[in-house]
């Protein structure tokens, strides 16, 4: 069903820099997760997965930033994306992306837009 949306969480519960919140996604394959964090200002979606090895990127659940807070990384190999595209900068997978989600903040809450 176009234009359909679905709350993710509040707009206070994603950080600036801070941890990701991790929400599912229904897809043709089943339920995916996928994850939210905040970077300079904006709200930024994608699916939980490196672009190299589909594996889930957090080290802990919901930690995605690397200690300098500018890229997050996937724990397993220490690959680096840019948080505003996606593209891994650094690391087996550079150039590719992780797939990004729609997501809209709006009223003080964050929604997963066509679903």
């Amino acid at each position: 069903m176009a234009g359909t949306q679905r709350l993710i969480c509040p707009s206070d519960a994603v950080r600036e820099g801070e941890d990701g919140v991790r929400f599912s996604v229904t897809r043709v394959t089943g339920e995916e997760p996928a994850f939210v964090v905040r970077f300079r200002g904006r709200v930024h979606a994608y699916l939980n997965r490196c672009a190299h090895v589909p594996i889930e990127l957090d080290w802990t659940p919901g930690r995605f930033f690397d200690d300098d807070r500018l890229y997050l990384v996937c724990a397993t190999h220490g690959a680096l994306y840019e948080p505003e595209s996606g593209r891994c900068v650094a690391g087996p997978c550079r150039g590719k992306r992780l797939l990004a989600l729609s997501v809209e903040e709006r009223d003080g809450m964050v929604f997963l837009a066509g679903e």
